[in-house]
């Protein structure tokens, strides 16, 4: 990646709203630039989170209170992955909110 260039970062953010966490994983392995590897893993820790997140919504399907949690997080995703997105854009790394660190960024 040439100095300066931040389309793959701006690239992993949005991979990660049409992939969830494969395209992400997939940048992060391939990738030598450190400065997209740091967007791939807060881009993963946010995807990770999500599953559990779902899952937990999954559960709550029970009550009828999980429904609303899969619809609350699908918007998440979507406005969190163009903030990410938006954020590259300007050459920052942009941390999702409510996400667990399963990868620390360099």
């Amino acid at each position: 990646m040439a100095k300066g260039d931040n389309t793959l970062p701006i690239i992993t953010h949005l991979l990660g709203l049409f992939t969830g966490f494969l395209g992400p994983l997939i940048i992060l392995l391939a990738s030598k630039d450190k400065y997209t590897k740091s967007h791939a893993k807060v881009v993963l820790n946010w995807q990770f989170s999500l599953l559990i997140y779902f899952a937990v919504s999954s559960i709550l399907m029970l009550i009828l209170i999980g429904f609303l949690g899969f619809v609350a997080l699908g918007i998440m995703n979507t406005i969190f992955s163009i903030i990410g997105a938006v954020k590259a854009s300007e050459k920052e790394i942009w941390r999702y909110p409510l996400s667990i660190k399963f990868f620390k960024k360099n």
